[in-house]
């Protein structure tokens, strides 16, 4: 599209938005933050009104009011009938001719290699993961919870340390210190009462991933039954990057394998060297990194990889954001 052309980048996920224009040479002409993006709770067009709102702060930040190419990471654009759904509902705004929706989880792939090759999972209230090779072929799960066969996340932490304290104190379950140090996060004697307490609401359900960090303290006291857990989200960390990485043919190729999300960027020891161990055993050739980029750097690399910009581009893209 030549040196003129811009480009709109979006990383829009459950709690907050950003979006960039990004000149062809790499320059960024203007940021701006959002809220959430929700489209299954609000609906596709409530949720993409709320995005016009931070990109036209953008736009006229920029000065200017359309683009030439718009690359969107979504979150909750899963399966390919959602990402058209979503992608013609950005083509009725008029912010570019030229629309490109992908799952967030790309935006953090691309934020974290110098060409759009190699694997990602993302680990932060859900778990992810995604693959991508120059020629275009991806692999990616749809990543819905349980329904689609995944484990991990946040969320699931949380819920997996509940259930293992609830079972300690009742005498279902083996001991373990999660039954003290649970309910003691929130100033509660008992899991009795901390599970009174989130079935009726007195602590917002919201809260409930505040502790998946008492999990991997405890964990890191050396408990049995949360180190089982933090083991267990290595194993499925390992065993995405790996089906991945097979399905793209890279299992035999040095291949970058980028860990992100907040769970992953925090580099609990126990987690980082079981991943690390892992891999090694599964997948030699992986080489893992945890991506702390902002994602929507991934974006706009991915706008300026449509617009056909040259390298230094991407290199001045990227010390902007990792400055």
């Amino acid at each position: 599209m030549g040196l003129t052309a811009r480009v709109l980048a979006v990383d829009a996920g459950n709690s907050k938005t950003d979006v960039a224009v990004v000149a062809a040479d790499g320059s960024v002409l203007a940021t701006a933050r959002g809220g959430e993006f929700r489209p299954p709770v609000v609906g596709v067009e409530a949720a993409v009104d709320k995005l016009a709102e931070t990109v036209e702060r953008a736009f006229t930040t920029a000065g200017v009011t359309s683009v030439d190419h718009v690359s969107a990471c979504l979150a909750n654009a899963d399966f390919p009938v959602e990402e058209e759904q979503l992608a013609t509902a950005l083509h009725t705004r008029a912010w570019g001719p030229d629309v490109s929706v992908r799952n967030d989880t790309f935006a953090i792939l691309r934020a974290g290699v110098t060409e759009p090759r190699g694997v990602a999972v993302v680990c932060g209230a859900g778990i992810n993961c995604v693959g991508m090779r120059p020629d275009g072929r991806t692999a990616r799960f749809p990543a819905l919870g349980r329904i689609s066969g995944d484990w991990g996340g946040g969320w699931g932490l949380s819920e997996e340390a509940l259930w293992h304290a609830a079972r300690a104190e009742d005498g279902r379950g083996a001991p373990t210190s999660l039954a003290r140090t649970l309910p003691a996060h929130f100033g509660l004697p008992t899991m009795y009462a901390l599970v009174e307490a989130l079935h009726l609401e007195r602590i917002p359900p919201a809260r409930r991933h505040e502790l998946t960090p008492v999990l991997f303290a405890t964990a890191a006291d050396g408990d049995p039954v949360a180190r089982a857990v933090v083991d267990r989200l290595a194993d499925e960390v390992v065993t995405m990057a790996t089906v991945a990485l097979t399905r793209l043919d890279l299992l035999e190729e040095e291949t970058p394998v980028l860990l992100g999300g907040g769970v992953l960027a925090a580099r609990h020891p126990q987690l980082t060297d079981g991943i690390q161990s892992l891999l090694t055993s599964r997948a030699p050739k992986a080489v893992p990194t945890v991506v702390t980029a902002s994602p929507v750097l991934g974006a706009a690399l991915l706008g300026l990889d449509a617009v056909e910009a040259p390298t230094e581009a991407h290199t001045r893209l990227r010390q902007h954001f990792e400055r």
